[in-house]
């Protein structure tokens, strides 16, 4: 098993009383849902591309967090790491490991473009 370095579970009303978990070792974040029936998913880190912390106000009330993951991965592509204590640490965590990953497996990241934008690629002010 994996060296596991953050676990938590969904949370309701700032309650751990949920049946999806998280955790995340040092190369994957994994989700876990259900109670009869398991699914557990993970993604490599180093295909992470974008983080962002969202906390309302009835979170803050509770003191918790949803982080919204993008990634390349297949399976699970765009995701929410919902209601989770500790919030800003967590995805402050996420995204050093994602930067270690990246740096090890020597992956660049690469912003996509949209077509509609044109470039001068000779430099002779012509588009």
């Amino acid at each position: 098993m994996a060296n596991i370095l953050w676990h938590d579970r969904k949370r309701h009303l700032g309650l751990p009383l949920s049946f999806t978990k998280y955790s995340m070792s040092e190369d994957r974040l994994f989700v876990e849902t259900g109670f009869l029936n398991l699914e557990q998913n993970e993604v490599r880190l180093y295909r992470i591309l974008d983080l962002q912390l969202k906390r309302s106000f009835g979170q803050r009330l509770f003191g918790v967090g949803s982080i919204f993951v993008s990634s390349s991965d297949k399976s699970l592509g765009t995701f929410e790491i919902k209601n989770i204590k500790n919030s800003a640490n967590v995805k402050e965590m996420l995204s050093v490991q994602v930067e270690q990953q990246r740096e090890a497996k020597r992956v660049v990241g690469r912003e996509y473009m949209s077509n509609d934008v044109d470039f001068d690629d000779d430099n002779d002010g012509e588009v």
